[in-house]
């Protein structure tokens, strides 16, 4: 994995953390539109890692049973939702099995 790739994203999503805790969080909102159905839906993603290595990864509160780190950023599922995460372009894309898809935008939530 190319440290300026997934990890230069999240070490910018950073810019607001001042913690100094070997582990800190990342927190995106995604606003993933749903097709066919056409509806929008906003999803929490939270990334824990270590300035080298992604340590957690939970969406809507929940953690995946896996994830794999790529080049362009993750791929995990939760239920039949299978999701990719491009942190690069900070962008979302999933499918529920060929049956219906979903993308949008991610945002960088600062932290309160």
């Amino acid at each position: 994995m190319k440290r300026s790739g997934v990890m230069a994203w999240v070490g910018a999503a950073l810019w607001a953390s001042q913690v100094h805790a070997a582990t800190q969080m990342v927190t995106l909102s995604c606003a993933v539109a749903y097709m066919p159905e056409r509806s929008t839906w906003v999803r929490e993603v939270q990334i824990d890692w270590d300035r080298k290595t992604i340590r957690a990864v939970r969406i809507d509160g929940l953690a995946p049973y896996s994830y794999s780190v790529n080049p362009q950023g993750l791929s995990t599922a939760i239920d039949n939702e299978r999701i990719q995460l491009d942190l690069n372009q900070a962008q979302w894309s999933s499918d529920f099995r060929g049956l219906a898809s979903g993308r949008g935008r991610c945002d960088v939530v600062a932290p309160s």
